[in-house]
């Protein structure tokens, strides 16, 4: 997106050579073969909302993503799987964290995010469900925007971006606050959340140097800070002994006491969580050769305090998590132009992470004969700290058979060193056939090798919780695997008319220690678990029209994803469902069978109108995941108008939102299944206003 004003001779120059280093990087990093879906500056500022859209509501408008709660972090999924993407910035992969609540990147720095979906090229690794590929906003010419924007839930978020150049170096700068009382999903269908505010604050910084004409230097620094309040569920009851009578202790008043007067609705559960990163990348750019390679840092910390009297009343254990991390790695990728007909792609990618996981639990201790809790709460700590490696190398050929047939296929190489050690060779094929003009067929195939998140697959030590109210019913602790999986996937996109496409997709994918995750107690935590045996198959539909001054879009999705046998951390498990799980299939906890999205924009004169909508069959719920919530569609709806103060002064741009038009009470969440712990609802009815200053 351009800066204010025209630029100046120097200005444009310099945006035409850093617009051919972006080529130059698009060349090295193909899409090649995969399912891609792109939303630019201009359509992300032509929704309810804009910029003031949080990310993971923004991908929401994408094929195949459903909506889950934040808690599941992130609270989307990509063809029905776990948290299984990736992201990039400008190629780079932005190192994951460790199951924090809600994004740690905004929307304004975005000016272009593609999701991959599919039978993925070879450099993509590790996390394969989907890859968020956001460019980020770069020009020349100075020029910004602050805003303010607020309403329902007591929202404030103010925010800026500023962008420019010095010489021969681009820069751009984001950062926004956000305070609100609806952080979380509400727990009960009720407008206002009990106990549900949040702090929160994002920083984004690109800086790009051209070197010469044939070299860049990049750094790319961002940061995340946010505190949040658990929502409270009231009501509840309180955590009973088989005679339904709570044990004596806690210094000078007794729990049971406290539990004749204590209401759910008083807990003040928190959690922190940080994210810090920083990548520093060199670009070069020959005749044949392209290569871009990179080093990063990055800090992830997360911190759930419990209430600790008031959960030991109602749960029976009090626990206070905290998982921090290192990370550092680096990444290179290159390509070489063999000739018309070959281009061969080389890289790897080293990682190194070490994850200190705390758990200091207040228990009870448990009369092995009664099973009732007795005596006095006490603390037990479980820790564990890990370095582990991921080292992943690639290469690949893309083969041009004909003027209208292409053949990309190469392998991969991915070494895994955490609490298991394992590794896996992953041959990646894919067709691309284009008859015509406006007309693109694929198909292919990929074997894929997930690793699990390490902080997230962090083993517990049970013997420490032998014979307390932490004490699980299935004793089993089998480490986390990597995932292996077999992938197959056709499409077609068609240009029907000018301005009008679409397109179709199909896929397959078979997986052995399938990986799942889930919140299993009160802390508002992940914990990962394998399944031996799993598949999902589905089907995506998109449509997308533009003429002049309109837009509109679509997209609908169907899966089904389904696995059995549990063979890692069983003891998260019930074990009633443990036992029917071993043997049965089950619907898993992130697939959702239908999914959809649609909106329209329209701009007439300095006015711009949008709606969007999003529609959900329903999460599982239930015994093993046997039934689904219910079905749901919600719609929002936005006005935005440019004011000019006086001639040749930057606009002033006033909106209005509503979110969820309709009021639609729905549940995301229930409260049961397999990982849920409480129940969470979608937002409901909330209106909006902002206003933003172009600088």
């Amino acid at each position: 997106m351009a800066g204010a004003g025209a630029p100046t001779p120097a200005q444009a120059a310099l945006d035409r050579k850093m617009q051919g280093f972006d080529q130059s990087r698009d060349h090295v990093l193909t899409k090649l073969g995969a399912s891609t879906y792109t939303i630019d500056r201009a359509a992300i500022e032509t929704m309810p909302q804009g910029d003031n859209t949080p990310v993971d509501k923004l991908v929401l408008q994408l094929p195949g993503v459903n909506y889950d709660s934040a808690v599941s972090n992130p609270n989307f999924h990509v063809r029905s799987e776990y948290a299984n993407v990736q992201t990039r910035i400008n190629g780079l992969v932005l190192p994951e964290g460790v199951s924090g609540l809600g994004p740690v990147i905004d929307t304004n720095f975005i000016g272009s995010l593609s999701l991959l979906t599919g039978t993925l090229p070879a450099q993509y690794g590790l996390r394969t469900a989907g890859v968020l590929d956001i460019t980020s906003r770069a020009f020349s010419t100075p020029g910004g925007s602050v805003s303010i924007y607020g309403g329902s839930n007591s929202t404030i978020t103010p925010s800026f971006d500023y962008g420019g150049s010095v010489g021969d170096t681009q820069y751009f700068f984001s950062g926004r606050g956000n305070w609100n009382n609806l952080g979380l999903e509400n727990p009960t269908s009720s407008i206002n959340a009990i106990h549900d505010h949040t702090d929160q604050g994002k920083f984004f910084a690109y800086v790009s140097t051209a070197i010469n004409d044939t070299q860049r230097v990049s750094v790319i620094s961002g940061a995340s800070y946010s505190v949040f309040q658990i929502p409270n569920n009231p009501n509840q009851p309180v955590f009973p002994d088989s005679n339904g009578i709570l044990p004596n202790g806690l210094g000078m008043t007794t729990l049971s006491a406290l539990a004749d007067t204590a209401n759910s609705s008083n807990l003040n559960e928190r959690e922190i969580d940080q994210y810090y990163y920083n990548i520093v990348a060199l670009q070069s750019h020959g005749d044949l050769i392209d290569s871009q390679i990179s080093v990063f840092s990055r800090y992830a910390n997360v911190h759930f305090i419990p209430d600790v009297t008031n959960d030991l009343i109602f749960n029976g254990v009090a626990s206070d998590v905290t998982r921090a991390s290192q990370m550092y790695g680096t990444q290179f990728d290159a390509s070489y132009d063999v000739n018309s007909a070959h281009t061969l792609r080389f890289g790897f990618m080293v990682t190194a992470e070490k994850t200190d996981v705390s758990n200091i639990s207040t228990v009870f201790n448990v009369d092995p004969v009664s099973g009732n809790p007795t005596g006095a709460p006490f603390t037990v700590t479980d820790t564990n700290s890990l370095l582990g490696w991921n080292l992943g190398a690639y290469v690949q050929d893309e083969w041009k058979l004909t003027n209208q047939l292409t053949l990309n296929y190469g392998i991969r190489f991915d070494q895994l060193y955490q609490f298991v050690d394992a590794n896996q060779f992953s041959p990646r094929a894919a067709l691309v056939y284009k008859p015509f003009d406006g007309t693109t067929f694929h198909a292919g195939y990929a074997r894929y090798f997930t690793p699990p998140m390490q902080a997230q697959a962090t083993q517990s030590n049970l013997a420490l919780f032998t014979n307390t109210t932490n004490q699980p019913a299935v004793p089993n602790e089998d480490p986390v695997k990597p995932e292996r999986s077999h992938y197959f996937d056709v499409g077609v996109d068609q240009k029907l008319l000018p301005g009008l496409t679409v397109g179709l997709d199909a896929y397959y994918k078979i997986a052995t220690d399938l990986i799942d995750d889930g919140q299993f107690g009160q802390a508002v935590v992940l914990t990962q678990f394998n399944w031996a045996r799993g598949y999902s198959e589905g089907a995506e539909a998109k449509v997308k029209y533009q003429n002049g001054n309109f837009s509109a879009y679509a997209n609908f999705a169907f899966n089904i994803t389904r696995a059995t046998d549990p063979t890692s951390n069983q003891y998260l498990l019930d074990p009633d469902e443990y036992a029917y799980l071993l043997t049965h299939y089950h619907y898993t906890d992130d697939m959702q069978m239908l999914t959809g999205s649609a909106g329209a924009s329209y701009r007439w004169n300095q006015t711009l109108f949008s709606i969007n909508m999003k529609y959900g069959s329903g999460l599982p719920t239930g015994f093993a995941n046997s039934s689904f919530n219910e079905p749901y569609a919600t719609a929002n709806l936005g006005i935005a108008h440019e004011l000019q103060a006086a001639p040749g002064a930057k606009p002033l741009t006033v909106r209005f939102d509503v979110v969820n038009l309709f009021d639609k009470i729905y549940a995301i969440r229930d409260g049961s299944g397999i990982g849920v712990f409480a129940p969470q609802f979608g937002q409901r009815r909330g209106f909006y206003v902002g206003i933003s200053q172009k600088l």
